[in-house]
C-alpha cells in the first residue's frame, strides 16, 4: 500500500508560493488560476497558496484581485516536480499612491519592526505608536523631521541649537533619541538630534513611551520619553519615477528625484534611487545652506519565501550656525528675548556647521513555515560632523548692562565636533498566529548587539570682540584677518558595548481579549581612554491587556519600566554603590478604526515615575551655605503624567483630517537638586495640531488640492529651578526660570494634478508671520521661521 501511494503521488506535481503587493506585504484572498484548466485556489492571510495533484505540463498561472493588476507566469512541470512562484500585484490606476496620511491600511508600516520587534500594525501594539506617511509628508512640503512629527501630539521641539540639528522631545523628557533605519545616529544620550534631508524618507514612526523592552537602557534607545524612527524608501517593485523641482523664499532651490525598476522578467530584482541637492532657505541675513543626498537600495526576492533588501543613504551638508538672539533681562529672571530683526546677524560669515551621514542596512527575512520566520537585520551609521560657532556672553562692568543686557564679549569656538559610528545587529524568530490548544500566539524571540565608536576632539575658544546687540554699527561679521587658528587642545574616544535578549508573546485568549508579555535582558559596558567600566546589567519587563468591545475598537492598558545605569557607580554614605535607577510606566487608553481602516482615534493616558533616583546630598555647614557631602542617597519622585488624543485619516473619500491635543503634568517631586513642583526645562503643558486636506474629485477643478493647519506649542520653562545652594548647569540657585511664550503656527498648500503625470503645489508656511522662540537654556535663542511661500513642480512616470 505504501509503495501504491508513493507511486501515485509521484506522478504528479505541485505549484505553491505566494501573492505579495508592490511593499512586499502578503495579498490574502487573491485568486491563483491555471489557464484554460478548472485548477485554482485562494491565498491565505500571509499570501501563501499550493496548487496539488497537478498532471506533468505546461501551465499559465495567472493571479488575480480586485483593484489590482493580474499577473501571469509559465510554468513547466515534469512528474513529481514541485515549482514555486512569486506574483507581486501592482494597485491598478497608480492606487499605490493612494495610501493614508498614516500609510497603508490594514498592514504594519514599513520597518516598524525594527523598533517593536513584533509583526503587528499601530493599533495592535500595546505601546503608543503614530507613524507620518510619504504622502503626508509631500502634502505639508515637511523638510524637516521636526515639520514632520508636529502631526503628532505630545512630540515637540527641545532645541534646534542654532538651526542646524533637530532635537525632538516627548511626555516631558528632554531630546528623545531618533533612529534612522532602527539605528541611532547621534549617540550622546541627551538626545541632541541630527539634521537630515526628507526626500528618502519613506515615513516617520513615534513610539511614545518607555521603549525598553525592545531597545535597552534609557540612556540609550529605551529611555521612557520614546524614540522616533526615520525610514527611508526602498523598492516596491515597478517600474516608476518622479522629477520635482521646489523653489522659495530666501532663494531656496530643491530639486529631487526618485526612481525605481524591476530588472529581471521574474520581477524577482528591484532597485530603487532617490536624491535631492537644496541651496538657501534661510531666513536671516548672511546665512547660507547648501546640501546634497543620495539613497540607493536593492531588493532581492529570490523565492516566495525569501527577501533580502541592502539600502545606504549619503548625506553632506554644509550651513551657517546661528548666533541667534539674546536676552535683555538683568539677572536672566524674565523674558525679555530682543527680537532680532531678520536683517541682522550676531555672528560671523565664517560660521558653519558641517555634517557628512552616511547609514548603510542589510536586512533578510526567510519564511521557514507559514507562520514562522527568521528576520535579521544589520545597520551601520558613520556620523561626523563639526561646527565653528560664535558664542555670546554677557559684559560684566559697574556701568555696563544695568538697565538691559545688551553688551555682549563675542567668541568663536569649535561645537560638538564628533565622529560617530554606530552599528547594531538583530536576530529574531518570529510566529504569527500559532495554535496551542484554544489560544493563539504572535511571538518574538530575539538578540541584538549594538557597537557605538565616539571620538570628540576639544579645541581651544577664541575670544574676538565686543558688541552691542542694539546698535548694528558695532555688529561686523566679517572676521578679523589676526585672529589665530585653532589648537587642539585634546579629545576622547570610548566604545560602547550592548547586548540585549527580548522575548515578546501576544495570547489571544478569546476574540476579545488579548494578553501581551514581554521581558528584555540587557548589558552594558563603556571604555574610555583605556579604562573600562564594569559590565552593568538589568531585565526590564512589559505586560499589558487589550480587550475588543467591538470590531476596529480596543481598550489596553499596559506596565513597563526602563533602567538608567549612567549614575550605578555613585556611591552612598558607606561607599556602597547606589546601583541603576528605574523609571515605571503605567498607560491605559483606547486604540480605534472606523470607515474600514479610513479613520483611527487613538487615546492614552499614562503615568510615568522615578522614586528610585541617584540623588546627591547636601549639608547645611555651621554659615548656613548648602555644600555638597560627596556622597548620594536613594530618594525622589520624579513624575510624568498626561493624556494624548490623536484622530486620523480619511472622513471623506476627499476629506483628510490629521487632530491631536496633549496635556503634559511634568513635575520634580521629592527632589533634593529641583525645586518641588517645578517642570523639567522645555516641557510644554500643552500642544496641539490640526491638519486638513481637501481633493476635488469631479467637475472642471477634478485634481485640485486644498489643505490647511495649525501647530500650537504651549508656554515652558526655558531652565529648571534648582535649590537654595545647589549648583546644577550654572544656573542661579533658587530662581524661577522665565517662560518662552506659547506660539501657534498656520500652514496651508494649495495643489493641482493635471495630465495624470504633473502636477503643481503651493506651500504657505506661517501664514501670519508668527514670532516664537526655542531656547536651549539661555543659550541657542533660535526664531522659528518667519512667513515663507515655496513652489513645487512634479512630473511622474
Amino acid at each position: 500500500m505504501l509503495i501504491t501511494q508513493l507511486v501515485w503521488a509521484q506522478r504528479f506535481s505541485v505549484i505553491k508560493g505566494r501573492a505579495v503587493d508592490t511593499d512586499g506585504s502578503p495579498v490574502s484572498s487573491a485568486s491563483i488560476v491555471i489557464e484554460k484548466t478548472s485548477f485554482g485556489t485562494l491565498t491565505n492571510d500571509d499570501g501563501y497558496f499550493e496548487l496539488r495533484h497537478l498532471p506533468p505540463g505546461t501551465y499559465q498561472v495567472r493571479a488575480v484581485l480586485m483593484n489590482y493588476n493580474s499577473q501571469s507566469k509559465e510554468v513547466r512541470l515534469g512528474r513529481g516536480e514541485t515549482a514555486e512562484l512569486t506574483f507581486t500585484l501592482t494597485p491598478k490606476n497608480n492606487q499605490m499612491r493612494e495610501i493614508e496620511v498614516f500609510g497603508a491600511r490594514n498592514k504594519q508600516p514599513e520597518k516598524l519592526d525594527a523598533i517593536t520587534r513584533l509583526p503587528l500594525k499601530p493599533s495592535d501594539q500595546i505601546q503608543s505608536v503614530s507613524v507620518i506617511s510619504e504622502k503626508l509628508i509631500e502634502q505639508q512640503g515637511a523638510l524637516s523631521v521636526i515639520d514632520a512629527v508636529r502631526n503628532v501630539p505630545g512630540v515637540y521641539t527641545y532645541a534646534t541649537y542654532g538651526g542646524v540639528r533637530e532635537s525632538i522631545s516627548s511626555r516631558g523628557f528632554r531630546g528623545i533619541p531618533t533612529l534612522k533605519n532602527g539605528v541611532r545616529v547621534l549617540t550622546d544620550f541627551r538626545g541632541m538630534g541630527f539634521s537630515t534631508d526628507m526626500q528618502g524618507v519613506e515615513s516617520v514612526q513615534v513610539l511614545k513611551g518607555a521603549s525598553a523592552i525592545t531597545m535597552g537602557a534609557a540612556t540609550d534607545l529605551g529611555g521612557p520619553g520614546g524614540i522616533v524612527n526615520v525610514v527611508t524608501k526602498t523598492p516596491k517593485f515597478e517600474n516608476s519615477g518622479a522629477v520635482s523641482l521646489r523653489v522659495g523664499s530666501w532663494d531656496l532651490v530643491r530639486p529631487t528625484f526618485d526612481v525605481q525598476h524591476i530588472l529581471n522578467k521574474s520581477n524577482t530584482l528591484a532597485f530603487r534611487l532617490n536624491g535631492s541637492y537644496e541651496n538657501g532657505g534661510k531666513f536671516r541675513d548672511h546665512m547660507s545652506n547648501e546640501s546634497f543626498y543620495i539613497n540607493p537600495s536593492l531588493e532581492w526576492r529570490p523565492n516566495a519565501k525569501s527577501t533580502l533588501t541592502l539600502e545606504m543613504d549619503y548625506f553632506d551638508e554644509d550651513q551657517t550656525i546661528d548666533a541667534g538672539t539674546v536676552n535683555l533681562s538683568v539677572g536672566n529672571k524674565e523674558n525679555e528675548i530682543y527680537d532680532l530683526p531678520k536683517d541682522r546677524f550676531l555672528g560671523f560669515e565664517t560660521d558653519n556647521a558641517s555634517v557628512v551621514h552616511q547609514t548603510y542596512t542589510a536586512r533578510f527575512k526567510q519564511d521557514l513555515t507559514n507562520n514562522i520566520y527568521l528576520r535579521a537585520a544589520a545597520f551601520y551609521s558613520d556620523y561626523d560632523s563639526d561646527a565653528i560657532k560664535t558664542g555670546l556672553s554677557a559684559a560684566k562692568g559697574t556701568d555696563i548692562n544695568v538697565d538691559q543686557v545688551n553688551i555682549y564679549n563675542r567668541s568663536i569656538a569649535h561645537n560638538q565636533a564628533r565622529e560617530d559610528r554606530s552599528s547594531v545587529f538583530q536576530l529574531d524568530l518570529i510566529g504569527q498566529k500559532l495554535k496551542t490548544g484554544a489560544l493563539q500566539h504572535t511571538f518574538q524571540v530575539g538578540a541584538d548587539y549594538r557597537y557605538i565608536d565616539l571620538y570628540q576632539p576639544t579645541y581651544n575658544s577664541i575670544a574676538i570682540d565686543q558688541i552691542n546687540v542694539l546698535d548694528p554699527s558695532t555688529v561686523s561679521n566679517i572676521l578679523p584677518e589676526q585672529v589665530a587658528p585653532f589648537e587642539k587642545t585634546g579629545g576622547t574616544r570610548s566604545f560602547d558595548y550592548r547586548f540585549g535578549v527580548t522575548a515578546q508573546d501576544v495570547i489571544q485568549l478569546t476574540d476579545w481579549a488579548r494578553v501581551y508579555g514581554g521581558v528584555r535582558y540587557s548589558t552594558n559596558k563603556t571604555r574610555s581612554d583605556g579604562e573600562s567600566s564594569a559590565t552593568s546589567s538589568f531585565w526590564n519587563p512589559l505586560a499589558g491587556v487589550m480587550f475588543t468591545v467591538r470590531d476596529g475598537l480596543n481598550i489596553f492598558g499596559s506596565y513597563t519600566n526602563s533602567t538608567n545605569p549612567r549614575s550605578a557607580a555613585v556611591v552612598d554614605i558607606n561607599g556602597e554603590p547606589l546601583g541603576a535607577e528605574r523609571i515605571d510606566q503605567l498607560e491605559v487608553g483606547i486604540k480605534s478604526e472606523w470607515l474600514n481602516d479610513r479613520l483611527r482615534f487613538n487615546l492614552t493616558l499614562y503615568k510615568i515615575n522615578n522614586k528610585d533616583m541617584n540623588l546627591q546630598a547636601f549639608e547645611v555647614d555651621e554659615n548656613g551655605v548648602v555644600q555638597a557631602t560627596g556622597y548620594y542617597i536613594k530618594g525622589g519622585n520624579d513624575e510624568r503624567k498626561g493624556v494624548e488624543v490623536e484622530l486620523t485619516g480619511r472622513v471623506l473619500e476627499n476629506l483628510e483630517v490629521i487632530a491631536g491635543y496633549a496635556y503634559i503634568d511634568a513635575q520634580y517631586k521629592e527632589h533634593t537638586t529641583f525645586v518641588p513642583g517645578s517642570a523639567p526645562n522645555n516641557t510644554p503643558k500643552h500642544t496641539f495640531n490640526a491638519w486638513a486636506n481637501y481633493t476635488v474629485s469631479q467637475g472642471f477643478a477634478r485634481g485640485l488640492g486644498i489643505g490647511a493647519g495649525i501647530y500650537y506649542l504651549g508656554e515652558r520653562p526655558y531652565n529648571d529651578w534648582t535649590q537654595d545652594g545647589v549648583q546644577y548647569h550654572a544656573i542661579d540657585p533658587n530662581t524661577a526660570p522665565w517662560y518662552n511664550k506659547a506660539y501657534t503656527i498656520t500652514n496651508a498648500q494649495l495643489s493641482y494634478q493635471f495630465e495624470k503625470n504633473w502636477g503643481v503645489r503651493v506651500l504657505f508656511n506661517n501664514i501670519f508671520d508668527k514670532v516664537g522662540y526655542d531656547a536651549y537654556r539661555s543659550n541657542f535663542i533660535d526664531r522659528i521661521q518667519p512667513r515663507n511661500v515655496s513652489g513645487v513642480v512634479t512630473y511622474r512616470f
